[in-house]
């Protein structure tokens, strides 16, 4: 039997045995507490500002940078102006104080002066500027635009347009501080412009959004504006437009076109007869290449000044080659 003295003894140096356990334990603790919290020297930084999040675009297009950029350890700001161009300003300045190595934009106004200010103190402190969806003015030296090919997009309506209605009179929806927009507009007017037949016989600005285009369209209604085809500047415009149409009580026909391709957009196309067209663009493929040439920047490879999307005329002939449910 072993006596009380040596089991004390035994339990002495078990006691001691453990302690470098233990210190090893708090120690692995503090490295991955201290990780966690103090920042990577190597941890790529990315400040980003769409013009709105109130848009799936950008929500989607947000995703598939953050999927990409997770992937690859960095480190996300997002921040949403709600297409207020000094708040947008704001947030670019606070990119610049916190040091991030890039920052994504999407402007809310492609030649706004507080903007432009903040983006070339930003370009003066080393940090690169990827602009995504809509230019910026040429008066900031960015690293590349990752554009949708936005004239191509007004193209293809206005063909599509032609192709069905052997003369038009066309309600314009606009967004006149986003060249995107203006863009497609821009793409649409050109190939009409030789067709006495298509008249476009109002502007309306609608900033893109959805509760901006229902007074809008009904005000248009009100006057009496005699149109049979609604060219909107994006997808959450169109369906402004189907709402006030359909408010309003028509009986006539009104071609109403989009560009997107957003799931709601699709669905209107796959079930009903409301809706015309869209153009599809690709939130998705542009997240993805924002990360890759972001991963270009910081391997030190080229890359180009800029990359253009294609874009597709989604319609009822074609859109069962479209997922409905989700972006392209």
């Amino acid at each position: 039997m072993v006596s009380t003295k040596v089991k004390k003894r035994i339990q002495h140096y078990q006691k001691k045995a453990l302690w470098p356990l233990f210190i090893l334990l708090i120690l692995v603790l503090l490295f991955v507490y201290f990780k966690g919290v103090l920042p990577d020297e190597k941890q790529v930084k990315i400040g980003v500002t769409y013009m709105t999040m109130n848009n799936d675009f950008y929500k989607t297009l947000n995703a598939e940078l953050e999927k990409k950029t997770n992937q690859q350890g960095s480190r996300l700001y997002v921040r949403d102006p709600e297409l207020d161009e000094g708040k947008q300003s704001q947030q670019i300045d606070f990119f610049v104080r916190e040091k991030v190595d890039v920052i994504v934009i999407n402007p809310v106004k492609s030649n706004s002066p507080s903007i432009i200010s903040s983006l070339q103190k930003a370009k003066k402190a080393g940090i690169k500027i990827i602009v995504v969806d809509a230019p910026i003015s040429q008066d900031v030296k960015v690293d590349t635009t990752i554009v949708s090919d936005n004239y191509q997009a007004g193209v293809l309506i206005a063909q599509d347009m032609m192709k069905r209605l052997p003369s038009a009179n066309i309600l314009l929806l606009e967004h006149r501080n986003a060249v995107s927009a203006m863009d497609r507009i821009q793409g649409f007017i050109d190939t009409i412009e030789k067709q006495p037949s298509y008249k476009i016989i109002s502007q309306k600005e609608t900033l893109g959004q959805t509760e901006e285009t229902m007074p809008q369209v009904k005000g248009a209604l009100d006057e009496g504006l005699d149109f049979n085809v609604v060219m909107a500047l994006n997808d959450r415009a169109a369906i402004g437009a189907l709402a006030a149409i359909k408010n309003q009580g028509l009986d006539k026909k009104i071609s109403i076109y989009g560009v997107d391709g957003s799931p709601d957009i699709k669905n209107f196309l796959a079930t009903t007869s409301d809706i015309e067209g869209t153009v599809a663009q690709s939130p998705i493929q542009m997240g993805r290449k924002v990360a890759q040439v972001i991963e270009l920047m910081q391997e030190g490879k080229s890359y180009d000044s800029q990359y253009l999307i294609p874009v597709h005329l989604v319609n009822r002939d074609n859109i069962s080659q479209y997922t409905v449910t989700g972006w392209q």
